[in-house]
């Protein structure tokens, strides 16, 4: 994919994103290709939604993060909105999201610009509301302390007709989650959950998680979720801390969407997007998630290795049964040619062409 124009969304807390972020410039530089900074905030200060960004930054046809995952996630909420690839930069951490070191970002920006890399496609979130999500000005203090400013509330996204019925479609991606969760430390949310439009339970919870595959490792994980591969389609629900005796996660359909309605008896609830703080529901409002249409293109520079990562990331290594286990992994490739019932299967390249 020959690349016109990059943005770049820098973690710029950290001094290795800075000296990255100068890499890709001066790279950009020597091609004579358009590199704009995006996202970007310092203090005090309004911050501007997705559509507002990629609108400011002149529509890249490549957003590069120069961070951990969540510095990834701010990049991905503007490149989804207009179908741009987005390439991860990590800073010496195992991500499950980012793709190559930054020590390597020369070397991954010529393999993108030569069409040398692979895009994968994963799973993201929108929302509908029973009414437009505002932030409270008594609130945003609290729910960003140390954070900065936050995010606006998420405008109305363009719909059909008017039908109240159906609620305020809302412009939300979310590639983790979509949380419903307490405001007052000493009272716990109330929630009527429906699945499919079918009432499923009423929780009395810390919070309720949405999630997606990609974020099954993220929020909903330690809430205690399941783990899922990225390549399903799914929709993961996971009550945390739920003071009831049904405490599993339901995996729903991708077609199959999950409301959230605030109980009479519950008090406010704060609605967080990808971990940050977008509105506040009062008792009788209720939001309605469901999978978007578009999905969030990832550059890839090598085959996906999702299990490669979990293991690293949760230091699956270290089990006794890993050491004493040198063989070769079972129905991988041992060399010779593949039968016939395993053709089908998605199976990782041999190692001499990962």
């Amino acid at each position: 994919m020959p690349i016109s124009r990059l943005g770049l969304v820098v973690h710029g807390g950290r001094p290795e994103a800075v000296s990255g972020a100068r890499t890709v410039r001066e790279w950009c530089a020597r091609r004579d290709i358009g590199c704009v900074d995006i996202d970007v905030w310092q203090g005090q200060g309004s911050r501007r939604g997705g559509r507002e960004e990629v609108r400011a930054a002149g529509s890249p046809d490549l957003i590069v993060t120069l961070g951990g995952d969540g510095t990834f996630l701010r990049g991905a909420r503007i490149a989804a909105k207009k179908n741009i690839q987005v390439l991860g930069v990590d800073l010496g951490k195992v991500g499950f999201l980012t793709e190559t070191a930054v020590a390597d970002v020369e070397r991954a920006l010529d393999a993108v610009h030569a069409g040398r890399s692979e895009c994968e496609e994963r799973m993201t979130l929108t929302m509908r509301a029973s009414k437009p999500l505002e932030m409270p000005s008594d609130m945003e203090q609290i729910l960003c302390y140390g954070r900065g400013p936050a995010l606006p509330p998420p405008p109305p996204r363009e719909a059909g007709p008017d039908d109240d019925s159906w609620g305020v479609a809302l412009d939300v991606t979310a590639l983790n989650d979509i949380v419903v969760e307490k405001l007052a430390r000493d009272r716990q949310v109330g929630v009527g959950v429906y699945i499919a439009g079918r009432l499923l339970a009423s929780y009395s919870a810390d919070g309720l998680i949405v999630a997606t595959p990609t974020g099954s490792t993220a929020y909903s994980f330690a809430a205690g979720g399941p783990v899922l591969s990225p390549r399903l389609r799914a929709v993961v629900f996971t009550p945390v801390a739920p003071h009831m005796t049904f405490n599993r996660t339901v995996v729903a359909a991708a077609d199959e969407p999950i409301a959230l309605r605030v109980l009479p008896h519950s008090g406010r609830a704060a609605v967080s997007v990808d971990g940050q703080p977008r509105g506040v529901l009062d008792p009788g409002d209720w939001i309605g998630v469901t999978a978007a249409p578009e999905p969030l293109r990832l550059v890839r520079l090598t085959a996906a290795d999702f299990y490669g990562r979990l293991r690293e990331r949760m230091r699956l290594t270290d089990a006794p049964a890993t050491a004493a286990d040198g063989e070769a992994a079972p129905l991988f490739r041992p060399g010779g040619p593949l039968p016939e019932d395993v053709r089908h299967l998605r199976l990782p390249p041999p190692p001499a062409q990962h």
